[in-house]
C-alpha cells in the first residue's frame, strides 16, 4: 500500500511539472501554407481611411506584429523596415506593421524613436485581448509573416537578412 502511494505521488509530480513546462512554451500561431486571415484596422493618423489587408491582394506583404514593450519584436520590426526602405526594388513588397500597444501615445513615440517609415503602420489599442491578436493566434510573443500575392503565408519569422536575400 505504501509503495502505491509513492508511485501515485511521483506520477502526480511528473504530470504537474509537464503541465507547467507546456504552459511556458510559445504558441505556434499560423504556419507556412496557411492563408492569412483578412482584417480591418483603423489608421493612427487622423483623416486616413481604415486599412484592410485584403486590399493588398496581388502584392507581396510583410506583416509584422510587435509591441513597444517587447524588445525583440520591436528590434525585428525596425530592421525589417530598414531593409525594405533601403532595397532598390521594394515596390513589390508592402510592409504592414501592427503594434499591440494599449496606448496610442506610446505607439507614436516608439514609431518616432525607431524611425519607422511606412504608411501602413497601425496600433491595436486593445493589445493582446484584441480580436486581431486572437485571429492570428499570436499567443506569447510576436511574429511576422511574408505573404505571397494571394495572401498565403510563404515565410514566418523572417529575419532582415532573409528578407534582403529575397528582395535581391
Amino acid at each position: 500500500m505504501n509503495s502505491y502511494v509513492k508511485w501515485i505521488f511521483v506520477v502526480l509530480l511528473i504530470c504537474s511539472l509537464t503541465a507547467f513546462v507546456e504552459k511556458d512554451k510559445p504558441t505556434g500561431g499560423l504556419s507556412e501554407g496557411d492563408v492569412a486571415p483578412d482584417f480591418k484596422i483603423e489608421s493612427a493618423s487622423n483623416g486616413q481611411p481604415a486599412f484592410k489587408l485584403g486590399n493588398l491582394k496581388g502584392k507581396y506583404v510583410l506583416l509584422s506584429f510587435w509591441a513597444s514593450y517587447d524588445a525583440q519584436s520591436r528590434m525585428q520590426n525596425v530592421s525589417l523596415s530598414n531593409v525594405l526602405r533601403s532595397a532598390s526594388r521594394n515596390d513589390n513588397v508592402e510592409m504592414v506593421s501592427v503594434s499591440f500597444d494599449e496606448y496610442q501615445s506610446i505607439f507614436k513615440e516608439t514609431v518616432r524613436k525607431d524611425q519607422i517609415v511606412t504608411p501602413t503602420c497601425f496600433v491595436e489599442t486593445k493589445g493582446e485581448s484584441s480580436g486581431l491578436f486572437k485571429k492570428y493566434r499570436l499567443g506569447r510573443g510576436f511574429t511576422n509573416y511574408l505573404l505571397d500575392e494571394n495572401g498565403v503565408i510563404i515565410a514566418k519569422n523572417i529575419s532582415a537578412a532573409e528578407l534582403s536575400a529575397y528582395l535581391n
